[in-house]
């Protein structure tokens, strides 16, 4: 695998649900970038299933730099948050935060019942995810005079280079995202180009 390719998801996902001995595990997975998110989607979880007993969870923030939590909320210890997170590493996914909320069935499950139940919920959860490859890009800002635009321009369209932001004036700014592997490329490219400057956001 290259190592500038993540995967995630784009979109929340379906709802699916997994049931032992009366108790039921409904799953969901989130995209989400902070722990803001993570928080956001919890208390809209908690709101929507005010009834049930457990709202087990793990999350996975970034892609280099890499911020995760595994919560039992409740259950016993490694018993629910860590079989969820383990789903999260196998699928190998980041940016996603999986809920499992539990209504407890009056029968109880034991560790071994509540590791299974929270581990193949999870599963299904991803498995029925939207589960998409991105680039990990670093932003460039490149400031230029108008006179040089076709220059520069040429160079982002043969480069096939994304834009994300323009400002074209009497000077001029774009901020372009570049694929990690190619970045120092890119740069230099535009760092050799006269009266062209370059930096990295």
């Amino acid at each position: 695998m290259e190592n500038d390719i993540y995967k995630t998801i784009t979109k929340p996902s379906e709802e699916v649900l997994f049931k032992d001995k009366n108790s039921k595990f409904f799953g969901y997975a989130f995209p989400v970038k902070t722990e803001e998110d993570t928080k956001f989607h919890l208390e809209l979880l908690k709101k929507q299933h005010h009834q049930a007993r457990h709202w087990c969870y793990a999350y996975q923030l970034g892609t280099e730099t890499i911020t995760y939590r595994a919560n039992d909320d409740g259950e016993p210890n490694n018993s629910s948050g860590m079989p969820i997170y383990g789903q999260i590493q196998s699928f190998e996914v980041t940016n996603i935060l999986i809920v499992i909320v539990r209504y407890f069935g009056g029968v109880k499950l034991g560790v071994g019942g509540l590791i299974n139940a929270y581990r193949t919920t999870a599963q299904m959860v991803l498995e029925g995810s939207d589960i998409i490859e991105k680039t990990i890009n670093i932003d460039y800002l490149i400031s230029f005079d108008y006179k040089n635009m076709n220059t520069v321009m040429r160079v982002i369209k043969e480069n096939q280079l994304t834009i994300i932001h323009q400002k074209l004036e009497m000077d001029c700014r774009i901020t372009i995202a570049v694929r990690k592997n190619n970045a120092e490329l890119v740069f230099n490219m535009f760092n050799h180009i006269y009266e062209v400057e370059i930096k990295k956001l």
